[in-house]
């Protein structure tokens, strides 16, 4: 078996954990020093699922704008690509500055490029912040895939995005007949209780990470 290769280290802000990147026999993965794998190049169904069934939502708007909450490996941003208009605005919201910089050095040909796309927009920033500012009735669709989903286990700021004031806070910024969708590594009813409390509507998508239907369930969830 070939070894894998280090290619970077990144600090996760407000935190003491790192994120690594290393590739193997031409795959690449990042993964957190005692928590394993985060995220890899070569299985990303459910990442893909979570744009498509967004974008999917998106009628009569030749010019819509998405909003992607974490880069990752360029799949979900990917996916919101090609499922959109000529014409679509698609910004991505990447907290860890490196990760813009390995999508652009090392890793953004499994996913195709996204990131030179002249329709995507990088924000290096926290997603949360992005949504506090004024950005009322802004985005045709918010993606959700930031840490594991709901419960966040690498960045305890993370936790207000699932909040009922971080929902409520996507939802102003949502255009009338707007989705919000969020990915999760596990279910979570609780979570689906406070989309609720927000005000949406909630659709429930249980989805494979493995394009054959293989692997664990992950969790997308729908707020219309």
């Amino acid at each position: 078996m070939k070894p894998s290769t280090l290619l970077g280290t990144a600090r996760i802000p407000d935190t003491n954990k790192e994120l690594k990147l290393y590739a193997h026999d031409g795959e690449f993965a990042i993964k957190i020093p005692g928590r394993g794998e985060l995220m890899n190049t070569k299985v990303h169904g459910s990442e893909k699922a979570l744009a498509e069934l967004a974008c999917g939502r998106i009628h009569n708007d030749p010019q819509p704008r998405i909003l992607v909450g974490g880069l990752g490996v360029g799949f979900t941003l990917a996916a919101a690509l090609e499922a959109s208009t000529p014409e679509a605005e698609v910004v991505v919201a990447e907290l860890v500055p490196e990760v813009v910089d390995w999508n652009r050095q090392f890793i953004g040909a499994p996913s195709g490029h996204p990131l030179q796309d002249p329709r995507s927009t990088v924000y290096v920033g926290d997603v949360a912040d992005l949504l506090k500012e004024d950005h009322h009735g802004t985005f045709n669709a918010i993606l959700l895939d930031v840490d594991n989903g709901p419960e966040a286990i690498i960045r305890r700021e993370n936790d207000w995005l699932y909040t009922v004031a971080g929902l409520k806070a996507a939802r102003r910024a949502l255009r009338p007949g707007g989705v919000l969708a969020v990915w999760s590594a596990g279910p979570d009813r609780l979570f689906k209780t406070r989309l609720h409390h927000a005000g949406f509507k909630v659709e429930e998508h249980v989805v494979r990470p493995h394009r054959a239907g293989k692997g664990s369930k992950h969790y997308i969830w729908l707020g219309l």
